[in-house]
């Protein structure tokens, strides 16, 4: 019997049971990976025998007695994090030779929790990007359609999840790059909330692993069912050791409900600044019917939601003011000089991404404060809510673009070309103010492409998304395989 699409819930009763070995799961994942990655090449750096050895370790500690919450369980790594041994490259040739000596803090909680993995997944050019393609792996194609990209920049842990190659996955987000690839595959992911899961190890090539707070960045867990999302994100979840981890201990608050019922819910599918899809409508329709048909309060409209507009535009400058920070000074002074060329009057997505390249420290601060009122509508707003369900992007998975200009890509939405970046407000939703987001699936389009949809909940109390999304997965369904 062959257990490569079974949840982790699901193989840890397995294995609790003794109806399974870890040493045959993991063979089992070895198998299906060297048979289905050619045509995927979702797993770019295999590393079977540790695999392997692991495994063995595992079913030993079992046998003493140990029942750790993923002892056995075959998982896999984004290649951005940190793993001793392995090569880590972010994609950059320049960096093909560096083998980290230590762990990131998250793979490390990965093995203590008794994980078994694989190998590390691919991912863009210096996690650049809504694709996963780059000069040192190549292209990673979406399991349901090889003409299309799985996303990014953690595509690579969502293409294998959708094919089978391992229960659980760890990836990061800044942009959607959680969301949209989980979208695109038909699987799950979590942004947590900002700062609720170290960082420490998931750092560029060569650059030491310190345990610094980023802004708007995440590290979180992707999975095929969303009861998987919650068991990673508790072994993900808690502060550094080295830092907070010192004084603080974690004690995140439980799901508000557990009942559809008792929740109350908003509903958004339009943006001021980007039309939504045809096909992600119906997947946000979808779940608002479901959510309906079991007794929550479904809205369409509230005075607390913060402005949208307002919104993505404090995120698109600060997801922008550090992307040019290794950047030669010409250049630099090149973009300063367009920036104040810009019109005063001009406000689009577009002027937003310039004027956040220049940002000055007093300009960034001014921003800060801006997005501290934002926080604080939307505490104002859950106060009276439990979640808001919205697209993770406009569209479905989108046929592979390896233009390298990405300001100068597009993005067609039923026939209607805009800017590509212009999708990532859905993600700033979330990202911008650092609120917990769900990604879950919702169906699949006309075209047969999964299309998801995500939760986006109170700061710090990620098991509300998150128990919304398994009650919502017990009546809608979620993960198929590919068809």
């Amino acid at each position: 019997m062959e257990r490569n699409f079974d949840s982790a819930e699901e193989l840890a009763a397995a294995l609790h049971a003794g109806e399974v070995s870890s040493a045959e799961l993991t063979d089992e994942a070895i198998d299906r990976i060297e048979r289905e990655d050619k045509a995927l090449n979702a797993i770019c750096v295999p590393d079977f025998d540790r695999a392997r050895a692991a495994a063995r370790d595992a079913d030993q500690a079992r046998a003493r007695g140990e029942d750790r919450p993923l002892l056995g369980i075959p998982v896999t790594v984004k290649e951005c994090y940190n793993v001793a041994g392995l090569p880590t490259t972010w994609g950059l040739p320049e960096h093909q030779g560096f083998r980290p000596a230590e762990d990131a803090v998250q793979v490390a909680r990965l093995k203590s929790a008794g994980a078994v993995i694989l190998g590390k997944t691919n991912v863009p050019l210096g996690l650049q990007g809504l694709q996963s393609s780059n000069p040192v792996y190549g292209t990673t194609n979406n399991p349901w359609d090889h003409d299309r990209t799985p996303g990014g920049s953690s595509g690579g842990s969502s293409a294998a999840l959708a094919a089978g190659f391992g229960a659980l996955s760890i990836g990061s987000d800044i942009g959607g790059s959680l969301r949209t690839p989980a979208h695109f595959c038909g699987v799950y992911g979590h942004k947590p909330s900002l700062g609720l899961v170290p960082n420490r190890g998931m750092v560029l090539p060569d650059t030491p692993a310190l345990p610094v707070d980023l802004d708007l960045a995440v590290v979180g867990p992707m999975a095929r069912t969303a009861r998987d999302l919650a068991l990673l994100l508790d072994v993900m979840a808690g502060p550094d050791p080295l830092t907070y981890g010192v004084a603080h201990e974690l004690a995140l608050p439980p799901a508000r409900h557990e009942k559809l019922s008792d929740c109350r819910v908003l509903i958004l599918e339009d943006h001021p600044f980007i039309p939504t899809g045809a096909a992600v409508r119906a997947g946000v329709h979808r779940v608002a019917a479901a959510l309906a048909d079991a007794g929550a309060q479904v809205e369409r409209h509230s005075p607390l939601l913060p402005d949208l507009e307002e919104a993505a535009t404090l995120y698109t400058q600060l997801l922008f003011s550090g992307s040019v920070a290794r950047f030669p000074v010409d250049a630099y002074e090149q973009l300063q000089t367009r920036a104040a060329g810009l019109s005063p009057d001009d406000q689009s997505l577009d002027a937003s991404r310039l004027r956040g390249m220049v940002l000055t420290h007093r300009d960034w601060l001014q921003l800060n404060h801006r997005r501290e009122l934002h926080r604080h509508g939307w505490r104002q707003f859950f106060a009276e809510f439990d979640a808001v369900v919205c697209p993770v992007t406009p569209t479905p998975a989108f046929p592979h673009d390896h233009n390298p200009d990405l300001l100068a890509c597009r993005i067609d939405i039923d026939g209607v070309e805009y800017p590509f970046f212009d999708q990532l407000v859905w993600a700033g939703l979330a990202t911008m103010p650092g609120l917990p987001a769900t990604a879950v699936p919702a169906g699949l389009s006309p075209e047969g492409l999964p299309v998801g949809v995500q939760l986006v909940g109170p700061m710090f109390e990620d098991r509300t998304p998150l128990r919304l999304a398994a009650l919502l997965e017990e009546r809608i369904g979620g993960f198929q395989p590919p068809q």
